[in-house]
C-alpha cells in the first residue's frame, strides 16, 4: 500500500463520530434526567417547607389569643412544632418567626443524589425550599354575586 493512499484511507473515521455523538447523546440525556429531577426535589423541598410553616402556624399564644389582643405563635412552640414536622419526613431546615409573631418562615435544605451526572463527577446538587405562613385574624371574605 502506497503512502498516499494511506493517508487519504479514512476507514473508521465514522466510528469516532458514532462514538462522539453518542457520548454527546447521553450527556444531553443525563442533563434533562438529573435536571427533572432537581427540579421534583426542590418542588418536594417548597412542600415540606410550605407544611413545617403551617404546623408551626398552629402553635398560637392562647394568652394573647384569649384576651383578644392579638393572634400571634408562641415563638419556641412555633419553632418547635415546625422542627417535629421537618423531623418526621427526614427533613432538616431553618424556622424563624416575624418579630410580630404573625409569619413564620421555613427553609428547608436538602441534596438530590444525581444519576447521570454522577458519570462526569458530580455526585449530588444543593437542593433548598422556602414555605411561609402568614397568621390571619378577623379577616372575611368578599361578598360574592
Amino acid at each position: 500500500m502506497s503512502l498516499r493512499r494511506t493517508l487519504r484511507d479514512d476507514r473508521g473515521g465514522v466510528t469516532v463520530f458514532v462514538a462522539v455523538c453518542v457520548i454527546a447523546l447521553i450527556g444531553i440525556i443525563g442533563l434533562a434526567v438529573d435536571g427533572g429531577s432537581k427540579m421534583r426535589a426542590t418542588e418536594r423541598a417548597d412542600y415540606i417547607a410550605g407544611e413545617a410553616a403551617r404546623a408551626g402556624g398552629q402553635a398560637i399564644d392562647p394568652a394573647d389569643a384569649i384576651s383578644g389582643r392579638a393572634v400571634t405563635v408562641n415563638p419556641q412552640d412555633a419553632q418547635a412544632a415546625a422542627q417535629t414536622y421537618l423531623r418526621s419526613v427526614g427533613a432538616t431546615g431553618t424556622v424563624s418567626v416575624s418579630g410580630d409573631g404573625k409569619t413564620l418562615t421555613v427553609v428547608v435544605s436538602s441534596t438530590y443524589d444525581t444519576k447521570f451526572l454522577s458519570a462526569v463527577g458530580i455526585g449530588s446538587l444543593p437542593v433548598t425550599g422556602h414555605g411561609t405562613a402568614t397568621l390571619l385574624h378577623g379577616v372575611t371574605a368578599p361578598e360574592g354575586n
